[in-house]
């Protein structure tokens, strides 16, 4: 694995682990004080949506590793950036106006991507 990829993926990685495995594993009352708009997703889809980051973190970091299947790197950074796209959509359509996180978490991904691709 390239050491600058290594460097921006890692925390990419395991910050969408943690958030996923909360996602997936946390009830509404749990999740509510850290998202607040979990209200407005159906479980099934907060669920599904955790499983997906777990995921995506574990093709950031495991084909790089492994030399198995690369392209899932590049690949997994790129959903992260639609993912995040998403976020703020939802954000902005509800009372929480707190994009920040998301704005980051965009960048980081982008930068992901273009490590992952060598451009």
């Amino acid at each position: 694995m390239n050491l600058a990829y290594g460097i921006v993926a890692a925390p990419l990685a395991l910050f969408y682990v943690y958030a996923g495995t909360l996602k997936a594993t946390r009830g509404r009352d749990r999740l509510r004080p850290m998202m607040a708009w979990v209200d407005r997703v159906p479980l099934p889809a907060l669920r599904a949506l955790g499983t997906v980051e777990v995921l995506g973190a574990t093709g950031l970091i495991l084909p790089p590793l492994t030399g198995v299947a690369p392209w899932l790197a590049p690949a997994a950074a790129i959903g992260f950036v639609l993912l995040q796209a998403g976020a703020i959509a939802v954000h902005l359509t509800g009372a929480d106006r707190r994009i920040a996180l998301n704005a980051a978490l965009i960048a980081t991904a982008a930068v992901t991507v273009l490590l992952a691709t060598g451009l």
